[in-house]
């Protein structure tokens, strides 16, 4: 099995990536008293830097952009070490939703200004949820801008990163993206993005698989899922998945990692981190050994009823 430390090119890309890449959508949260990033935001910044995990994950909008100048202070104190690898995703405009070709070059210009990077080895349309997929493909749309950014060779490879699979199989359809990147549909209550992800993978589609934990439910914190509170039907099925890991002696929130981990089509799995110590609890999570005969054992549980409906 795969250690922390063991990296692999993510299909259709030159992006080396280990099996765990780091989130950072709650870095530089909360903001100062004049509305900087934190000090302790700081700190962290430069623990992923040291940490053994390739790729860092962040966004035009997450934090506000404090995550992305967080990070970009980083570069600037320490420089970005040999191995790792930033990427980020262009935004729609916070105030108007607008997101076509002008708004990913200006999102892709302040996100590069805040990094302090001139080009990015991967860039993904996020959350495309104010425009219809029919506005992204249209000319002067968001995917001419992306395709634009790599004509230019200012990034390396174009990504589509969403949550609803609907959404997701129509971008990944039209051969424009070169990755997806999935969230909270691919995890031991939800496995929706199943067929996705073997769809990417049969053609080359590196594909990255965010929120293993679905916001903390498999992690042990709160109720739930995806943002949504959990279901008495899903908090029943947990149950009877904690009672089967205990007889295995392996923690659930190991068991909700390994079962990303172990996907022959994900590339890397995305774990958000909001404090240095996370770093070392990935490790501890990723090492004990899952047997084999558990997972047969997990499906017989039968299909979790997850708290999403695409």
């Amino acid at each position: 099995m795969d250690g922390l430390t063991d990296a692999r090119i993510v299909p259709g890309t030159s992006l080396s990536a280990t099996p765990i890449s780091i989130g950072t959508s709650f870095l530089g949260n909360p903001p100062g008293p004049q509305g900087e990033p934190a000090a302790e935001a700081n700190a962290l910044a430069e623990a992923l830097f040291d940490g053994p995990f390739a790729v860092i994950d962040t966004s035009n909008a997450y934090a506000e952009g404090r995550s992305e100048t967080v990070l970009g202070g980083a570069v600037r104190r320490v420089g970005l070490p040999v191995g790792k690898a930033i990427v980020t995703k262009v935004d729609a405009d916070p105030e108007t939703g607008a997101l076509d070709r002008d708004r990913v070059l200006r999102s892709f210009e302040e996100s590069t200004a805040r990094l302090g990077l001139e080009r990015l080895p991967l860039l993904h349309l996020h959350d495309p949820y104010t425009i219809e997929v029919r506005d992204a493909f249209a000319p002067g749309g968001a995917v001419q801008g992306l395709h634009e950014l790599r004509d230019q060779g200012l990034v390396g490879a174009v990504g589509i990163a969403a949550g609803p699979v609907s959404l997701m199989r129509r971008y990944a359809e039209s051969g424009a993206f070169d990755v997806l990147l999935t969230h909270n549909r691919y995890t031991l209550v939800d496995r929706r993005a199943e067929e996705l992800i073997a769809y990417a993978a049969d053609r080359g589609i590196g594909v990255f698989n965010a929120a293993p934990f679905g916001g903390g439910i498999l992690a042990g914190s709160g109720e739930t899922y995806a943002y949504r509170q959990a279901g008495p039907g899903l908090l029943a099925w947990l149950a009877r998945a904690r009672e089967l890991c205990t007889r295995w002696g392996v923690p659930l929130p190991a068991a909700a990692l390994r079962y990303s981990l172990r996907h022959p089509g994900i590339a890397s799995t995305v774990v958000g981190v909001g404090r240095p110590e996370r770093l070392a609890q990935l490790a501890e999570l990723q090492a004990p050994a899952v047997p084999e005969p558990f997972w047969p054992e997990l499906a017989a549980l039968g299909t979790p009823p997850s708290t999403l409906e695409d």
